[in-house]
């Protein structure tokens, strides 16, 4: 099932920027998300253009969803008690895994992103931080 129409606006939306994107959404739904990411924009932007001339998300994969809950943050599928270590400015680093976050120097935070960031004193991403994650 093809629609020329639908496929035609997709390929418009791979093109534009934030404000045409913002823009579009508006007229079609009303208020835009007031993300700032430009491809999360453009692929929420196509899914719900392709799921209006197509349809959504079926039934089956719908109850699917909700049985597998909300998503864990990265890390955190390790378990309870595992310990992830890495070498930073010649100090060796460990960071607990804990049921309600991520322990490093008496002190929890909500996310692995959150301790790698006060651990660096910069903003980094957590997962690649600590090597669970490919640098590219």
């Amino acid at each position: 099932m093809s629609n020329p129409d639908t496929q035609q606006l997709v390929r418009e939306i791979a093109e534009m920027d934030l404000e045409e994107l913002r823009d579009t959404w508006r007229r079609r739904y009303g208020v835009p998300p007031t993300l700032r990411s430009q491809p999360i924009m453009r692929m929420m932007l196509a899914w719900r253009v392709q799921s209006e001339a197509y349809g959504g998300i079926d039934a089956e994969t719908r109850k699917t969803l909700v049985r597998t809950g909300a998503a864990q943050p990265v890390g955190r599928d390790l378990g309870v008690g595992a310990i992830l270590t890495r070498n930073w400015k010649g100090k060796e680093i460990k960071v607990m895994v804990e049921e309600d976050g991520f322990r490093w120097e008496d002190e929890l935070y909500p996310s692995l992103s959150s301790a790698a960031t006060a651990i660096a004193g910069s903003r980094w991403n957590g997962p690649r931080f600590f090597g669970l994650r490919d640098a590219a």
